[in-house]
């Protein structure tokens, strides 16, 4: 079994329908891809996010904004809602991101420490965006309490020094497609580093697509690149990297490992 932590399934463009979209669950499955976490990153868009993989089980959710989606701030009492609904396991993305958006640091800020602090409320773990703000991510998780519910930096890509800072606060370290492109040599490096307990995989589709798909649209399937990608990195059996990445998705989002009955 595999499963991808981090996916946009409402934002692929080769899923217009539930036709296709069945179409690339399945394909997904015939991978070894068992289940996927689809992420909500704008709060106007759950409610579309949800309806469109409602008749799959393999699918759980998030409710949250993503930082470079919070230019109007935020509606706490709607994301506490949506958090409610049986699929939802965690609350984001969330998070900070000052290369793109320097200019709304103060911003995002306000509403990233909002969602800690809903997650907190909720017992949600958090999906974490962080991007040049690598001191402010790790100082509002410990500021906010973010241990008390634990989360996972998705599409990692900073240094091992954040990584034991987080992986020190009860987080997890997400590898996306990125960890096989040719510049990735320091990101390459980190991942060799990270606790086996402390290791997720994700496509973080429809962006990304992992070597050998670079160019084309991502998708769920094309975890199992980046997992055997990430296994021969390390030295380690697929199998085994596959085992424990999922025993370590079931066990940060509880709210999922309950909805399959483990």
């Amino acid at each position: 079994m595999l499963i991808d932590s981090h996916c946009h399934l409402d934002r692929l463009k080769a899923a217009p329908d539930q036709q296709t979209l069945e179409h690339i669950l399945a394909s997904a499955k015939a991978r070894g891809v068992d289940y996927m976490l689809c992420v909500n990153v704008r709060q106007q868009g759950f409610e579309s996010m949800r309806d469109k993989v409602a008749a799959f089980d393999q699918v759980f959710l998030s409710s949250g904004v993503h930082p470079l989606d919070v230019k109007e701030g935020l509606d706490v009492e709607q994301i506490r809602r949506f958090a409610t609904d049986p699929k939802v396991v965690a609350i984001g993305e969330t998070g900070l991101d000052y290369f793109y958006a320097d200019e709304t640091k103060l911003l995002q800020q306000q509403c990233f420490e909002q969602q800690i602090a809903l997650a907190v409320e909720v017992n949600k773990p958090l999906i974490v965006h962080t991007r040049d703000a690598r001191e402010d991510t790790i100082t509002m998780l410990k500021q906010g309490n973010a241990d008390k519910v634990g989360g996972v930096l998705h599409c990692f890509t900073e240094n091992w020094e954040m990584a034991k800072a987080a992986i020190d606060l009860g987080f997890y370290i997400s590898v996306s497609g990125i960890v096989t492109f040719k510049n990735a040599g320091e990101l390459r490096t980190v991942i060799r580093k990270v606790p086996h307990d402390r290791l997720l995989v994700e496509t973080d589709s429809p962006y990304l697509a992992p070597i050998p798909h670079r160019g084309q649209e991502n998708q769920p399937a094309y975890v199992r690149d980046v997992a055997e990608f990430v296994a021969e990195l390390r030295g380690e059996r697929y199998e085994d990297l596959a085992e424990y990445t999922s025993n370590n998705f079931f066990n940060l989002f509880k709210d999922a490992a309950r909805l399959v009955g483990r």
